[in-house]
């Protein structure tokens, strides 16, 4: 970049947002990269690309009546009151303003998805693409962001802030300070450290990590050196469905539609549709850390829209039997509990018996030939970060921001309370790119 730039974005996953935004707004933009393979290498690239916003033109197309005041209060019932209403109230503000802008200005095919309702969301408020593939809307957002003469800078890693400059480090040790007017932190959490998690989230501290490698808390560190304070280091967005040993998502569609969890003595443990957040260390914590997904063809068949199952399938870990007995046998269950538990489902699914986890949300019993996937409980990312204000600045402990430096997705605190439970879907890419666009936009005023 032969001209000084007005902001330096660290992370080439949410952040694009922001660097798309800031150079829309006219800014001279410079994004730092650590991994050459970001385009599906990180959070944003894995995610299935739902995108909460309230509001949004498709709801009203829909004949869905929702508002962020309704988004606000679903945030905090999730998460019993504990997630900062001021950032849930900034993000939600912003959330249906963000899609449309993704489909307006970014040019990604924004959808409403309506095939089932997410946990904790009381009205169809996620938006996704076609395919529901990160990777695909990461592609979208560099694209637009190559069109506006942005720079990528890759493989280099922001590892400082200091007077006005970002200290960018490149393989091989050599450094180089470059003068900038702001800085936005966007390099996600701490999931790939496994120290960080053992210390803040020790119940995930054995689970499988499915997220970048490249997340090692770099924010945490620079924003410590800085004097920023942090929130919500113990929240985090686990998963209760990745393949095992796939290491691919199922996702929790399976489950919305009908599907239920099994562990090693055939027996469900827990109201599934809780969330699939939650259910991450619930899996962990069964014989062998290990469970069984349970499904029939119609649900097979309803989750096809997502890429992800489409590869889970592919991959072999979907196996089919004609009943229990046979479902049972292939996965090494006990036969006698699958079967007692699956006419049970079965009873609960049609209304002639009642849950005693208090499941109420069953689209339709399940029916033969029954197929069965393994999987594992897993932490896909930290939720907990810098503090940070409704407009992305990074705040001291006196709630004071230090100039200049601005932080979204996991470098910055969530909107998801302590622990896993009160993450909402989306609300891992609604702070990636709500902030970094809140951020690009108070850096140009």
């Amino acid at each position: 970049m032969s001209e000084q730039p007005d902001l330096v974005v660290a992370g080439a996953g949410g952040g694009l947002a922001g660097a798309v935004r800031a150079a829309q707004l006219g800014l001279r933009v410079l994004v730092v990269e650590a991994s050459p393979q970001f385009g599906r290498g990180n959070n944003t690239s894995m995610s299935t690309a739902m995108v909460p916003g309230a509001g949004s033109r498709w709801q009203e197309a829909a004949g869905i009546d929702d508002s962020p005041d309704l988004f606000v209060g679903d945030i905090m019932a999730k998460t019993h009151g504990q997630a900062d209403r001021e950032l849930a109230t900034s993000l939600a503000s912003v959330s249906g303003r963000l899609v449309t802008w993704l489909a307006d200005d970014v040019g990604l095919p924004i959808e409403l998805a309506t095939d089932f309702a997410y946990p904790g969301h009381s009205r169809l408020r996620c938006h996704t693409i076609p395919h529901r593939r990160g990777s695909l809307l990461l592609r979208g957002l560099l694209d637009k962001a190559t069109s506006l003469g942005v720079d990528l800078l890759t493989p280099a890693r922001l590892t400082g802030v200091r007077d006005g400059a970002a200290v960018v480090e490149f393989p091989g040790g050599a450094t180089e300070t470059i003068d900038c007017g702001a800085v936005l932190l966007a390099t996600n959490g701490f999931g790939a450290d496994r120290d960080l998690v053992a210390s803040h989230i020790p119940s995930m501290a054995a689970a499988t990590y499915h997220g970048s490698a490249e997340s090692r808390g770099d924010a945490l560190r620079i924003g410590r050196r800085l004097g920023a304070d942090t929130a919500f280091l113990d929240a985090y967005q686990g998963h209760g469905a990745l393949a095992t040993p796939h290491n691919t998502l199922t996702g929790w569609a399976t489950i919305m539609h009908g599907g239920v969890l099994v562990n090693a003595s055939g027996s469900r443990f827990g109201d599934e549709t809780t969330g699939y957040s939650e259910f991450g260390h619930q899996v962990v914590a069964q014989p062998g850390g290990t469970a069984v997904i349970v499904l029939d063809r119609r649900i097979h068949d309803a989750c096809l829209l997502f890429d992800d199952f489409r590869e889970t399938v592919a991959t072999g870990a979907l196996h089919w039997a004609d009943d229990a007995a046979g479902l049972a046998a292939r996965f090494g269950l006990d036969p006698s509990g699958l079967a007692r538990t699956l006419a049970e489902a079965h009873a609960i699914a049609s209304g002639t018996a009642s849950d005693h986890f208090g499941r109420t949300s069953w689209e339709a019993p399940l029916e033969g030939p029954l197929g069965g996937v393994r999987v594992t409980g897993a932490l896909f990312h930290t939720q907990g970060g810098l503090r940070v204000d409704g407009q992305a600045r990074v705040l001291r402990p006196d709630r004071t921001p230090i100039p200049g430096l601005y932080a979204s997705g996991g470098a910055a605190m969530s909107i998801s309370g302590h622990g896993a439970s009160g993450y909402l879907a989306g609300n891992g890419l609604l702070p990636a790119l709500g902030l970094a666009l809140l951020a690009a936009e108070a850096v140009a005023a």
